[in-house]
């Protein structure tokens, strides 16, 4: 089931994917907007590279596995990151660097909720170990077709973190995925993050694009 909902929120070969995140706090008269471009194959390699705002463009994130590092044009070496680490708004470095939760959870049916066409199933995930973004989420899908509904991330202290919804259920790279992700502080009132996902294609992505001397070609 947690397999089935990977498939469906991204390919399990080689694509492309451009990532605008709009981020809003009650305090904030105007959202903040960043734009990236993902690389990824088969969420255990992955490149984030920032479009915009263009004073951080040339900033790219490289994830091999569970490792993550950032590369500056400024800096010479790359920066060890967590996949825990606020990237912006509510959006952890992992929630764009790695969205594997068959790999990174095991996962466990709690419940049904619901009946007939509406029914979800809802699965806890927990975390396989620490270097995971989150230590459990808890996932509707929905029974007849697997699609993610939303999700709930929670902390070691089972404390939750945020929430999310998975809507506008469109084609995008050859499949009926969600292209808009609201994420709410669970927290702090108010906080929101909304992941517009477009253009995603395949792409032929070997191991080699994954290296730190190919990423200098991208900077």
């Amino acid at each position: 089931m947690v397999e089935r909902a990977d498939r469906i929120r991204f390919p399990a070969d080689g694509f492309q994917v451009d990532i605008a995140i709009s981020s809003r706090a009650p305090d904030q008269s105007n959202a903040e907007a960043r734009k990236y471009r993902v690389l990824s194959r088969g969420n255990e390699n992955t490149i984030v590279m920032t479009v915009e705002p263009e004073a951080d463009r040339g900033q790219i994130m490289l994830m091999r596995g569970r490792d993550l590092w950032l590369f500056m044009p400024s800096v010479s070496q790359p920066v060890r990151l967590s996949v825990a680490q606020r990237l912006t708004g509510e959006v952890a470095n992992g929630d764009l660097a790695r969205a594997n939760f068959a790999g990174d959870y095991n996962p466990k049916l709690l419940r049904v909720d619901g009946s007939g066409a509406d029914a979800q199933q809802v699965l806890e995930l927990t975390a396989v170990d620490r270097s995971v973004t989150y230590a459990k989420v808890l996932l509707w899908v929905k029974q007849g077709n697997g699609q993610p509904v939303r999700a709930e991330f929670y902390s070691v202290s089972n404390r939750l973190l945020k929430t999310c919804s998975y809507e506008n259920y469109k084609q995008l790279g050859g499949a009926l995925r969600p292209t808009r992700l609201v994420m709410e502080d669970a927290l702090k009132k108010g906080e929101v993050s909304v992941l517009e996902y477009d253009e995603m294609k395949p792409r032929d992505l070997p191991e080699r694009v994954f290296s730190k001397e190919y990423l200098r070609k991208l900077q």
